[in-house]
């Protein structure tokens, strides 16, 4: 795609018109910011210049603050809040709404943001919304809410995530919405936890092992069982309920003796007796049965690391399945906390949030069989993450006070090429286009039409919620997975065009954004045709769009309330409002 499809949908009016594509809190050691910002962007020149590509110009300033404030908080911005991002000065206004996006202003929607999609990340849009899910979905958000409000860094959340024991019942005393992450993973003696664990905090796809070595990469069967070998001193409990018909779970500790141990009478085992180190064991393609113990993905056993911690245990103690002599998970998550690959993975997921591109596609999938486009960059970004002390929050600015970040998603003749949705390599020359997530339509929906303005306070969760639902169960994918995005099909359009949300946001309901533009006496109707322009797409429409606009009014002989609730209609449906640009 080489011009972004600004498509108006007046399916009323008879029309298609098509276009292409403030101060707040100082961030933490400016001058180590902007020192990594002028990293990046040198990288990427490098990179661009040996490529002989010259990247697209810069994006505009209302569609780059409508980009940035729907990345960073998961809407639109408002009129009001357009009016003050302009407000800076011009080479300062970028930095500035950034510095406010992060800051005191907007924190309870930023930490609100990131909590929905590392709730989607962690136990998907279904955990604690499917009847079979023993999730706790809304104290698990919470939590991730208070975490990222809170500045908790990454490797502290992930250690929580790891070795989280309690209740996923909010009634329960040893309820700990942490365990969430693991309540929904555990069922299985952590065959599941397992492959999430290295996919989200190693950025390594490892699910496809547990069966058999990988055919077409460097991961095998036997890491796979290594690692699942940490998991084995969790036990999985259903916790029941009489109250409701939810499900719950609980996570608890305990010691485990090793799947052989009743064969070889291990549980009565001294604490000298080599038959306690507790094994689990897996089967190969040909039937045969192998042993594992844990060892981290990077090959090194664990009983091999305590030895070398402390060299007077015996032989064999790291094996133990003894949780008072070895916490199996602490490990893990201690030595997650400390590798090269958990920095790598939060950089490129981070960045492929972003940019709609990963340095690797997948983004969790990292590796000699799927090298990063930029690997200095990766690295570069890596190490500063580290330095940062996993701060979620700086890396994030350093990726959206970018140049690539900052380009225009409509590609010259020498970046054409660039577009990896046709296959090729990444060059982030320009911005990728990406459909919002569900939860960033329905929350730009209502913010550029205060359409909550027309629903009862208590029940506006409730309504956000079924509107998700509906839209994550009704379009499935053929796996049985779930639609995270608006992909633009018929099924969907025709959802979004005739659902409850757009009536309401289109409706000329008192205290709603139509309802005001219309009754709002001081403003000519072609200011109020600008008005609704910048609410849904963050700019003034072009002389043909207003021509056409206000043929529709003359059209309508004088009824420029309904004039303007079909423009509405169609600026809320067209392609330019679903795409993040």
């Amino acid at each position: 795609m080489s011009a972004l499809p600004r498509i108006l949908l007046f399916a009323v009016l008879g029309l298609l018109a098509s276009r292409p594509a403030l101060a707040g809190d100082s961030p933490a050691h400016p001058l180590e910011d902007v020192a990594v910002v002028t990293e990046i962007d040198r990288l990427l020149g490098s990179s661009w210049s040996d490529a002989d590509v010259t990247p697209s110009a810069e994006a505009p300033d209302g569609p780059w603050a409508r980009r940035v404030t729907l990345d960073l908080i998961g809407r639109i911005p408002t009129v009001e809040e357009l009016d003050a991002f302009f407000e800076a000065k011009p080479r300062e206004r970028r930095r500035v709404w950034v510095d406010r996006l992060l800051g005191y202003d907007y924190r309870e929607e930023h930490s609100r943001h990131l909590a929905t999609v590392w709730a989607n990340l962690l136990v998907g849009r279904t955990g604690g919304i499917a009847r079979t899910s023993f999730v706790d979905r809304d104290g698990f958000h919470a939590y991730l809410q208070e975490s990222f409000r809170a500045d908790k860094p990454l490797d502290k959340l992930m250690h929580e995530l790891v070795t989280a024991t309690g209740s996923s019942r909010p009634a329960d005393d040893d309820y700990n919405p942490a365990a969430n992450f693991l309540v929904d993973k555990m069922a299985d003696q952590g065959v599941q936890a397992t492959a999430q664990t290295a996919k989200v905090f190693l950025g390594v796809a490892v699910q496809c092992t547990q069966c058999h070595d990988h055919p077409f990469n460097e991961h095998r069967q036997n890491q796979f069982w290594e690692l699942n070998a940490f998991f084995r001193q969790t036990r999985f409990e259903r916790v029941r309920d009489e109250d409701s018909r939810r499900r719950y779970a609980r996570i608890r500790e305990r010691d485990f003796p090793g799947e052989g141990a009743r064969q070889r009478g291990r549980r009565n085992a001294s604490l000298d007796d080599p038959a306690r180190r507790a094994e689990i064991y897996y089967e190969l393609r040909n039937g045969r049965l192998k042993v594992a113990y844990p060892a981290f993905l990077d090959g090194e056993y664990l009983a091999d690391v305590i030895a070398d911690r402390d060299p007077e245990l015996r032989e064999g103690y790291g094996d133990s399945g003894q949780l008072d002599e070895v916490d199996r998970r602490e490990e893990l998550a201690d030595w997650i906390a400390t590798s090269n690959d958990f920095a790598r993975a939060a950089v490129n997921r981070e960045w492929g949030r972003l940019l709609g591109r990963g340095f690797t596609e997948p983004v969790d999938d990292i590796g000699p069989h799927n090298p990063p486009s930029h690997p200095e960059l990766l690295e570069f970004l890596a190490e500063s993450f580290r330095a940062s002390g996993h701060d979620l929050r700086r890396l994030s600015r350093w990726i959206v006070l970018s140049e690539a970040y900052g380009r225009d998603s409509r590609a010259r003749s020498s970046n054409e090429h660039d577009d990896p949705a046709l296959g090729a390599a990444p060059e982030f020359s320009r911005f990728y286009l990406r459909q919002m997530t569900a939860e960033q339509l329905y929350d730009s929906l209502l913010t550029a039409t205060a359409a909550d303005a027309t629903i009862e306070a208590d029940r506006r969760d409730q309504v956000r919620q079924r509107w998700l639902r509906q839209f994550n169960t009704a379009f499935a994918n053929d796996e049985n997975g779930e639609a995270t995005t608006f992909d633009g099909s018929i099924p969907q359009a025709l959802a979004l065009m005739n659902g409850d949300l757009v009536r309401r946001a289109t409706s000329v309901r008192k205290g709603g954004f139509l309802e005001s533009v219309a009754g709002d006496d001081s403003l000519s109707d072609t200011e109020k045709l600008v008005r609704l322009y910048r609410a849904a797409l963050a700019r003034k429409p072009e002389r043909a769009e207003l021509r056409a606009c206000q043929a529709v009014l003359a059209s309508r002989q004088g009824n420029v309330v309904q004039s303007l609730r079909d423009v509405w209609w169609a600026l809320l449906n067209s392609n330019e409002f679903i795409l993040n640009h």
